[in-house]
């Protein structure tokens, strides 16, 4: 059986896309969101340190494979987290 993308609440994508971005701000990577969603380029360069001049329109082609799995990984980390304080109400 292959995997799909298919999300299970299609709706969630905008929330995915907005911890992604500020993940990759987080670990300092350059690489550039949608403004029309997430706002300007200043949350992205001063929690991660990284030059708006670097900032690509959603792009991630120069980010090293290592890298995007780290954005991916704590992604993961930040769901199962917040699943478990939902499910073990420790909030």
């Amino acid at each position: 059986m292959m995997a799909s993308n298919r999300k299970v609440v299609p709706e969630c994508h905008k929330a995915l896309d907005q911890m992604k971005y500020e993940i990759a701000a987080e670990l300092g990577l350059p690489v550039g969101y949608n403004k029309s969603t997430f706002g300007n380029v200043e949350f992205a360069t001063e929690l991660g340190n990284v030059p708006a001049s670097s900032i690509q329109e959603d792009y991630w082609g120069h980010i090293a494979s290592r890298d995007a799995g780290a954005v991916g990984g704590a992604i993961t980390s930040r769901l199962v987290k917040q699943a478990e304080q939902v499910l073990f109400g420790l909030q």
